[in-house]
């Protein structure tokens, strides 16, 4: 754990004005590799959702995919607040790194078994989900980095950018794994597993010893120092408390991490119920081909990299009132939703899914940084990993297992406070409620932070 340590090395006694100067190269670097490395997280990811035609011509049921599917994302889940925990005072930038490897190693196995024609779920489930809880602290991770390199006033705009990352995995991740199976495995599924895992290993490994967590790890002072800023005092009562009594105080307690752990089962509802069962969804009710639906996954998160920096910029205009402009994002949503659900050729959906992808994002990137600034630096994996925690264990059940049960033409449907959920086009009634409930959440959100926003100007 020692090589996972923050470095605190003598002051260089550099100024000011010169540690601005040098400030950008150095973020870069760390920015470079908390970028790169999320994007591979992607690529041993969503290369499932791009393989599962194929898997169900190999044996899989559509059930069979969703509980793999949803070990992954119960692990994620849970992993998301013990290794969130683990990782708060680590160096973030090479933990991640680390977890990379582990998860592309998981990845592997998984392609190696298909290559040999063996489908055993179990193991494949095990696997998966090992999978996910290796990736799960990734996004904190990422979080606490750049929150460590930047203020208040700018984190919006970067943490936008930096969320291109994922989405540009996500969007290539199905035709990078289709080209590695169909280039180097004679089009075998496996090669849709061991192409991407193969990058991921690269990365992972570069990503340990490429840039520094923090400019502290540097010998310079911190970013608030660096760009006159005060420092919040979250952070300052944080750094006299122990590690736990920061979590109790911090999180536990707090009712707005709370809010916004509820609000984020509903976004990733209709966030993962999407880019999971679009390619299915497409060939089995649309009758696509694979590589139509495997293209899906694209043109949403190309509208998803938009979103990303749109949103973060616009909240940091707002001044950091991130729940108002997570509400406007899903108001549009509801509308935007009914172009997916009616769309009849390629083109009507893939544009549905390039505007819904550039606005559910929008909610799913500012949910993280709201978070932020409820919390001190040093609770922002645990408390960001706890929002994750509960969209990966409940919003996921309804768009993993839910959606599965419902969509699944050899189940019996599912039944939900009477009414009996059967077909693709009942998904879209989960969809809604989604959305209806997340929009009263986050509202209230938008009271805490209004009053925060206030207070510190008050303050000033």
């Amino acid at each position: 754990m020692q090589f996972f340590d923050l470095k605190r090395p003598a002051k260089l006694g550099l100024s000011i004005p010169e540690q601005k100067h040098r400030w950008l190269r150095e973020f870069l670097k760390a920015f470079m590799v908390v970028f790169m490395v999320y994007f591979c997280m992607y690529l041993v990811r969503n290369n499932l959702s791009a393989a599962q035609p194929l898997l169900v011509k190999q044996g899989l049921t559509t059930t069979q995919l969703g509980w793999i599917g949803y070990g992954f994302s119960l692990a994620y889940g849970i992993g998301k607040t013990l290794l969130g925990y683990v990782v708060d005072g680590k160096n973030t930038k090479r933990f991640m790194s680390f977890l990379l490897v582990l998860a592309a190693v998981m990845t592997l196995l998984v392609g190696v078994l298909l290559l040999m024609n063996q489908t055993p779920v179990g193991l494949i489930l095990v696997l998966w989900s090992l999978n996910g809880l290796f990736q799960s602290p990734g996004g904190s991770a990422s979080l606490s980095t750049i929150s460590r390199w930047t203020t208040t006033t700018t984190r919006g705009r970067y943490i936008g950018i930096w969320n291109i990352s994922h989405e540009l995995g996500g969007a290539v991740a199905g035709i990078i794994a289709l080209w590695g199976a169909n280039h180097l495995f004679g089009g075998n599924v496996g090669g849709m597993f061991i192409f991407p895992a193969a990058i991921g290993l690269i990365v992972g490994f570069w990503g340990l010893f490429f840039g520094a967590d923090d400019p502290q790890e540097l010998g310079w002072d911190t970013s608030e120092v660096i760009f006159d800023e005060p420092v919040p005092a979250a952070d300052q009562e944080a750094a006299k408390m122990s590690k736990w009594d920061i979590l109790k105080t911090f999180v536990i307690k707090s009712p707005w991490v709370w809010l916004l752990c509820i609000a984020n089962v509903f976004v990733y509802v209709v966030r993962i119920g999407i880019v999971n069962w679009a390619p299915l969804y497409t060939v089995q009710q649309l009758h696509f081909t694979v590589a139509q639906g495997a293209n899906t996954l694209l043109l949403f998160q190309l509208g998803g990299i938009i979103g990303s920096v749109v949103w973060g910029l616009v909240s940091d205009w707002l001044k950091g009132r991130r729940a108002v402009v997570s509400i406007l994002c899903l108001v549009l949503t509801a509308g935007v939703v009914l172009g997916y659900r009616y769309g009849t050729t390629p083109t009507m959906i893939n544009m549905s899914l390039f505007f819904l992808g550039m606005l559910i994002y929008g909610p799913q990137l500012l949910i993280g940084v709201s978070v932020i600034s409820f919390v001190p630096k040093n609770a922002l994996n645990v408390s960001d990993g706890l929002t994750g925690t509960f969209a990966y264990i409940f919003g996921d059940l309804m768009a993993q297992v839910g959606f599965a049960a419902i969509a699944d033409p050899k189940a019996h449907g599912l039944r939900v406070m009477g009414q009996l959920l059967h077909g693709w086009n009942d998904t879209f009634i989960v969809f809604y409620a989604a959305v209806v409930l997340s929009v009263i959440t986050l509202a209230v959100v938008a009271v805490g932070e209004e009053r925060r926003i206030r207070g510190a100007a008050v303050a000033k």
